[in-house]
């Protein structure tokens, strides 16, 4: 542990997912398949909708390709660190690399938690509101409810940050995790952390379950609305709600287990960890194209452009 004049602590130790030689080689074999089963799965989106003009001119795949763009910068944040971790023997993460993860973390998953609140709100009003929903729907508007969500992930991860910054690190430095979150550091804290705990709950904790209650209120009203409609289209909106609460449900449970209790440590927090960092970001490009007829046409013709153009090249 290296410490500055012997009280301040420079670095942490990551425990990560094993200390088995063996089986941190199969951990990053199998976490490597699944970051880049993430690239490429949310990269495929991002590169088919900004790639097909009437998919971009609609508001929710607007909203489903900015949500792919966080999923992929969310793995980014812990995946790659732990996928090297897995290789060494000793795993370091300096304080400021430290405060960086636990940034970028917050800073990702609350600008993603309130994208998929406005995803509800663009799904209430194609659904309840269907002949005004393009001029409600502008845009403009869009524009705007995006950059919302990142100005909200911003204050959010910020305050995270500056509710660490200001606690003192002097004694022990292993963090029982493979990344860097608020309730591993803080118990690490050289003080009473009650107050801190509190505060994080009430930010993080609450957050995550007022979006949520927000979300299955939203859908609630959705699914009562779509028994006046007809079969045809009750149909697909079912399915295009299906897909959106299945991701909701992936990742607003795993945010309420840890953040919305006291900072005790539980032995399945490190699974529910890897599921929200590593399994969810995986799942949303399968749950959001197997089931949408438009993504897998454009995803056709994305398929036949980049075949031509190579066979033009090889010409």
């Amino acid at each position: 542990m290296k410490k500055e004049n012997d009280s301040k602590v420079t670095e942490f130790v990551l425990l990560g997912l094993s200390s088995s030689w063996e089986l941190q080689l199969f951990l990053f074999i199998t976490f490597l398949l699944l970051y880049m089963a993430i690239v490429l799965g949310n990269l495929l989106i991002v590169v088919t909708v900004q790639g097909e003009t009437h998919l971009l001119q609609s508001p929710m795949y607007y909203f489903l390709s900015h949500l792919s763009f966080i999923d992929l910068c969310l793995s980014c944040v812990t995946v790659p660190k732990m996928l090297g971790d897995f290789l060494r023997q000793a795993k370091m993460i300096s304080f400021s690399g430290c405060l960086a993860q636990i940034y970028f973390l917050h800073f990702l998953g609350a600008s993603e938690m309130f994208l998929l609140t406005v995803m509800a709100y663009d799904r209430y009003v194609a659904i309840c509101n269907p002949l005004h929903y393009l001029i409600v729907m502008n845009h403009q508007l869009c524009f705007r409810l995006v950059f919302a969500c990142w100005c909200g992930g911003f204050i959010h991860s910020i305050t995270q940050v500056m509710l660490v910054t200001q606690l003192p690190f002097c004694g022990p430095n292993e963090l029982d995790n493979f990344y860097c979150d608020v309730p591993q550091v803080i118990k690490l804290a050289c003080m009473d952390t009650y107050v801190v705990e509190v505060l994080m709950v009430s930010n993080s904790g609450l957050l995550s379950l007022v979006c949520f209650l927000v979300l299955l209120f939203s859908y609630a009203i959705i699914l009562v609305t779509l028994r006046t409609h007809f079969h045809h289209s009750r149909r697909k909106a079912l399915s295009t709600c299906a897909s959106h609460l299945t991701v909701v449900g992936l990742i607003f449970v795993p945010c309420v287990f840890i953040y919305l209790r006291p900072f005790c440590y539980f032995s399945v927090d490190k699974v529910v960890s890897v599921f929200y960092t590593v399994i969810t970001p995986m799942l949303n490009p399968l749950i959001y194209t197997l089931r949408n007829a438009d993504m897998k046409t454009a995803m056709q013709k994305l398929r036949k452009k980049l075949g031509a153009s190579c066979c033009h090249v090889k010409g």
